[in-house]
């Protein structure tokens, strides 16, 4: 069975890891979900951890098992990272080397050898920031694989980029990152 690490950051698309999840699973992926602190606050961990079947991990301090730390362990036994959604907050956190929560300290842990994904879900303006598009483009310099976001009417109302990519595109990319034949 192929494991993923599921990381969920505080966007109002955050209620959205609820159908990755589900598909995933009907997939025969087992899903296991870092959560920001912030996005507990748009969709609760409790929610991600019945769907999902596992625990939900937040705290970085939080340490289930004296045999292992967490985020080394879920970082490196997985295979495949997806971030979605992923903030403008969690892109330059990762753009730029901050790992200072859960979500950010797994993904600063992860292999570059495993597919890393993330899926953008902010404003149109926090997504055509200058800043915003240079952190975008460092994540894939150093191999991460943005899943581009859609144009729609926004939380905010205003009509523009920044919606997260439809759970179907995301589920369809990752069971063909997992499908993968490993190159020799």
């Amino acid at each position: 069975m192929k494991r993923i690490v599921l990381g969920v950051s505080a966007s109002i698309a955050a209620y959205k890891a609820a159908s990755i999840i589900s598909e995933l699973n009907k997939r025969g992926v087992d899903v296991h979900v870092v959560m920001t602190e912030h996005s507990t606050e748009f969709i609760t961990p409790l929610t991600l951890q019945i769907l999902s079947g596992n625990p939900v991990h937040v705290d970085v301090m939080t340490e289930p098992s004296v045999e292992r730390i967490n985020h080394i362990f879920l970082a490196q036994n997985t295979d495949l990272l997806l971030v979605a959604p992923t903030t403008a907050n969690m892109i330059g956190k990762l753009a730029n080397g901050i790992a200072d929560d859960m979500l950010s300290t797994v993904c600063m842990a992860t292999p570059q050898t495993t597919p890393r994904l993330f899926a953008p879900a902010m404003n149109t303006k926090m997504y055509e920031q200058p800043v915003t598009q240079d952190n975008l483009e460092k994540l894939k310099r150093y191999g991460y694989e943005e899943i581009k976001p859609i144009t729609e009417k926004l939380a905010c109302g205003d009509v523009g980029i920044g919606a997260m990519a439809p759970v179907s595109e995301i589920v369809d990319l990752v069971m063909a990152k997992l499908n993968e034949s490993p190159i020799v």
